[in-house]
């Protein structure tokens, strides 16, 4: 069986549209059709029905999924034996949120290099849903991120928490904070609950932002106040561009290491896991 036909039904089976699936592959529509349909023929079952309403899995459909992932597990371990039988080295890829690139990655690949000598080591900025999807389909080994995506093929632990502080480039107490020159730091769902629970009213705020770095920037250009993170705003404060704003407390945002399930409890994984809880959250 090839594995494109697998591949194809699963990811039918999360986006249950084939324009999407045809998206997300990079392939046509027709191609999502002709692998489907090559599916069923090899099962001699229906898989999908498809109405105005949408698409959705028959009876054989829903059986058949639990067997699809078993299918793509196996093969990505097999692939990836091989691959590493002939490497003269593991590779390892890692996805980091992007408020987190900054902060001690390259203590920790410093780190990491020292631990795992033989192992190639790349390393990429992105967002938690892209992470996590990235996880499944095998595109990464281990990604670093703020929110969780259930599914029952990733694993996910707790580093610590991201202590993010309110800057300011004009009056330093909060009470002077003015909801028209605040700038929102949307990094997470989290991150929102906690910030609308400490200030209703600049949760308001007309402009945002879900990186740090884009925020730091428009608050050098347009001036205001906005959270960071921790070791940026203090940055900015010893640089004279911005100050702490007093009385403002500090949010936490909670951080975690997620790792495809096959690899829970590999060596290279678990060192790698143990060095982010020493390094990339270590607060001096």
């Amino acid at each position: 069986m090839q594995i494109e036909l697998v591949e194809t039904f699963l990811d039918l089976w999360e986006t249950r549209s084939f324009n999407r699936t045809a998206e997300r592959l990079s392939v046509t529509q027709s191609t999502v059709s002709a692998r489907i349909r090559a599916l069923e023929a090899r099962l001699e079952r229906r898989l999908f029905t498809r109405s105005r309403s949408g698409t959705e899995p028959t009876i054989a459909g829903l059986r058949f999924e639990p067997h699809a992932r078993a299918l793509r597990r196996a093969w990505t371990e097999a692939t990836n034996a091989a691959r590493e039988a002939e490497a003269a080295s593991l590779t390892l890829r890692i996805g980091v949120q992007h408020d987190l690139a900054a902060a001690r990655v390259g203590e920790w690949v410093t780190a990491l290099r020292a631990a795992l000598p033989d192992a190639s080591v790349y390393v990429e900025a992105d967002f938690s849903q892209q992470m996590c999807a990235d996880l499944i389909s095998g595109g990464l080994d281990l990604a670093v991120l703020f929110t969780p995506r259930p599914h029952p093929d990733l694993h996910f632990e707790t580093l610590g928490e991201a202590p993010y502080r309110m800057v300011t480039t004009g009056e330093e107490a909060l009470e002077a904070v003015e909801p028209d020159r605040y700038i929102l730091s949307n990094v997470s769902p989290a991150f929102a609950r906690a910030h609308a629970a400490l200030h209703p009213t600049l949760s308001a705020a007309r402009l945002s932002a879900g990186q740090s770095t884009v925020i730091a920037g428009m608050l050098a250009a347009l001036g205001g106040a906005a959270y960071l993170p921790a070791e940026m705003a203090a940055a900015m404060a010893a640089s004279g561009v911005a100050r702490l704003v007093r009385r403002a407390p500090v949010i936490e945002q909670s951080v975690y290491a997620a790792v495809h399930l096959r690899n829970r409890r590999r060596a290279p994984h678990r060192r790698m896991v143990a060095l982010l809880r020493e390094t990339l959250l270590a607060r001096g």
